[in-house]
């Protein structure tokens, strides 16, 4: 794995407070390097056994949460928000997770309005299959699509590259545009196979590695992203605070 990157994300400035404002901190959401903090919300990580459970953690508490890792299903399905973490192969992180039941906990998440963030691979699994070295694999299909590898001369794609944000999205809210994150991986759903989930009215942000792809995706209580904010600096902060805004 490589070694997590360190300030890349863009650049944020300190907000400093009126004496007014700090008086009333308790009552507002504080901010650390221009990113607000959300202070009680309770998230959890769910342990199925891949991804990057502690980094994520780490960066969600470093924006306010109160976060858990755990493969609890009740805690998983009653917490404020879920986060789905995922590295490694498409068909190793679906066997994990339907060994925790986390596909279904996904489905009923997702059913009753409760907000789920998938992450990297994490992503890649809400999907209805995805190909990997000439193997089909199911899988969470709460999105249609199927996740391939990229067309590109170099793979993986691994390091900083900007991301053309949606239009509306709440995700991207007040990330300027050149902005980057981080990147690891040679499986999307790409731009060509991308019709059928636009047609259903989710916002695609995207990013280019050879071809365009889709980086991020938001749609009601469903979000995903394949680059990692955790790993993405002060800019991955930014994202991962404004998701647990949309909680």
């Amino acid at each position: 794995m490589p070694r997590e990157p360190k300030g890349r994300g863009g650049d944020w400035t300190e907000e400093r407070g009126t004496s007014d404002e700090g008086r009333s901190r308790l009552k507002a959401p504080r901010r650390r390097a221009g990113i607000a903090l959300r202070a009680g919300k309770k998230v959890t990580v769910l342990d199925y056994g891949s991804g990057n459970l502690r980094s994520a953690q780490r960066a969600l508490e470093r924006v306010g949460a109160d976060v858990q890792v755990t493969a609890d299903a009740d805690a998983a399905l009653e917490c404020d928000g879920l986060a789905v973490p995922g590295v490694g192969a498409f068909a190793a992180c679906m066997a994990g997770l339907r060994a925790v039941g986390g596909d279904k906990l996904i489905a009923r998440r997702v059913e009753l309005g409760r907000p789920v963030l998938g992450i990297c691979v994490g992503m890649q699994v809400l999907f209805s299959a995805g190909v990997e070295h000439g193997a089909w694999t199911e899988g969470c299909a709460t999105w249609p699509g199927t996740v391939e590898r990229l067309d590109a001369a170099v793979l993986p794609h691994m390091g900083w590259n900007t991301v053309s944000a949606a239009q509306g999205s709440a995700l991207f809210e007040g990330i300027g545009d050149g902005t980057r994150f981080y990147f690891v991986h040679s499986y999307a759903l790409r731009a060509a196979g991308a019709g059928d989930l636009a047609a259903t009215g989710a916002l695609i942000s995207w990013a280019e590695h050879g071809e365009r792809f889709a980086a991020a995706v938001e749609q009601g209580a469903l979000s995903a992203t394949q680059f990692h904010p955790e790993k993405s600096g002060d800019a991955g902060a930014v994202l991962l605070a404004n998701w647990l805004g949309t909680l």
